[in-house]
């Protein structure tokens, strides 16, 4: 945890925003995998992390601003726990090193709740995203599923202060990173023919348990690197392959990182492979070169496709105007996915709350193909921080629909296109934090050039 003034400072500043009302936090709970005892590593609610830093189970929170009240639900460790978890600090000497005074028992957050309700004072929630988030709405406040209205002012408010990172959060994020470099470096000396992505994804995780980090996301290590977000782990790389690995490690406290590599089987890349590497990294290196402070993301993005097209222009897979393409929504057929994220306590950071209020400052987003999965399309400013990672896809399910459809026939060179349909797909990402006057790469640089990788793998 953060020192107690930080959460202090951190609801003060929440209260103040909001002025008044009932703010309630909904801490997760533990989740059985097959049965009750045998559990998923336990993750802390990320909101309920930030401003009040308890990373246990089975706690709620109030902040009744009218009240002047800030109160901890949660019942002290019986026996029987204490005989399989050990002695632990007392909940309310947990909840003092966070500044809060006041707990408690769990029980009484229905009364305290439905009282409020009487009184008629607003009740203000986030949006859920887990069952029991919406059990617990559903038995202290009536709210059945599929029937919340989560309040907008609150979550603007949660935004408002999570989206810009402090000294000490960036710091910690820091932390992530450095390990997750080193989970991809890993990866880079040990690809080769021969060995499973299972091992590769294995030695990966080993680099985070072992510095006490958990994973910030499950691992991606694919020779299918066509599919985005492919978790199978069971193919054998063979020489002409190539690995995308999508790996981050998570602090103790709960910060993350993320970072992409893509890794040839083999000593070298193929000159095929190569070619549409380089693209890729010519895109990635412009985006970087744009960011920072007042610009708009979403025309990062827009920068970063046209470099795409423009590369494969000069190959032959497109043709015409490379900027009209990519405001058609061409280029998508090659970059189906956004250019980043925000990132902090989630690695894509406050997706709960809706993208819409987190990436675009409550601007609606593009329904345009891959352009839709731009996560962050707002003006940059100090204290952001976000990946940067486009990638070149070849994806042969969307390439036969596309072709059947006639789409974009003005801009793309079919028959080219559909000699590259084994070739897979190339990411490469980094953390950038924005500065007041540009950007900052977060951890240590990991190689992006061809041969810088092809350096560290021989």
């Amino acid at each position: 945890m953060f020192a107690k003034e930080t959460y202090i400072a951190r609801r003060a500043k929440l209260k103040q925003t909001l002025g008044s009302g009932l703010l309630l936090f909904l801490g997760n709970d533990e989740s059985g995998m097959n049965y009750a005892d045998n559990t998923y590593h336990f993750r802390q609610d990320s909101t309920f992390l930030y401003f009040f830093g308890l990373p246990y189970a089975g706690l709620s929170a109030i902040i009744d601003i009218d009240n002047n009240r800030e109160i901890i639900f949660g019942d002290e460790l019986t026996i029987d726990a204490i005989v399989w978890m050990g002695t632990q600090p007392t909940l309310k000497e947990k909840s003092e090193l966070a500044g809060i005074t006041e707990v408690l028992p769990f029980k009484e957050i229905e009364n305290y709740l439905k009282a409020a309700q009487t009184k008629k004072q607003t009740i203000h929630y986030l949006p859920t995203y887990r069952a029991e988030h919406q059990v617990k709405l559903q038995n202290w406040l009536g709210i059945y599923p599929g029937t919340e209205k989560p309040s907008v002012p609150f979550i603007m408010g949660v935004v408002n202060q999570r989206n810009y990172k402090s000294d000490e959060e960036i710091a910690e994020i820091e932390k992530a990173c450095q390990v997750t470099a080193d989970m991809h470096l890993t990866a880079m000396r040990m690809v080769r023919p021969g060995i499973r992505e299972s091992e590769v994804a294995a030695a990966v995780a080993q680099v985070a348990y072992a510095h006490d980090y958990q994973l910030s996301f499950p691992i991606i290590a694919t020779i299918n690197g066509q599919t985005l977000h492919n978790h199978y782990h069971g193919n054998r790389i063979k020489s002409g392959d190539m690995l995308l690995l999508d790996a981050g490690a998570e602090t103790e406290m709960g910060y993350a990182g993320d970072m992409s590599s893509t890794i040839p089987a083999d000593s070298k890349f193929t000159t095929r492979q190569k070619d549409i590497y380089d693209i890729a990294v010519a895109s990635h290196e412009a985006a970087v070169a744009a960011l920072k402070p007042g610009v708009l993301f979403e025309d990062v993005y827009d920068l970063s496709a046209k470099v795409v097209m423009e590369g494969l222009k000069d190959l032959g897979f497109v043709k015409g105007d490379a900027m009209e393409a990519v405001k058609a929504g061409a280029h998508a057929l090659f970059y189906p996915c956004g250019l980043g994220h925000m990132m902090g306590l989630d690695v894509h950071d406050m997706e709960n709350l809706g993208e819409v209020y987190v990436g675009y400052d409550g601007r609606a987003k593009s329904t345009q193909f891959g352009r839709k999965s731009l996560r962050l399309g707002r003006k940059l400013e100090p204290g952001f921080v976000h990946t940067i990672e486009p990638g070149i896809y070849f994806i042969p399910e969307l390439i036969d629909l596309w072709h059947g459809q006639h789409k974009f026939e003005e801009f793309i060179n079919y028959d080219k296109v559909a000699t590259y349909k084994d070739f897979s797909g190339i990411r490469n990402e980094e953390d950038y934090l924005i500065t007041e006057t540009g950007a900052r790469l977060l951890g240590k640089k990991i190689p992006i050039h061809t041969e810088e990788v092809e350096a560290i793998h021989c």
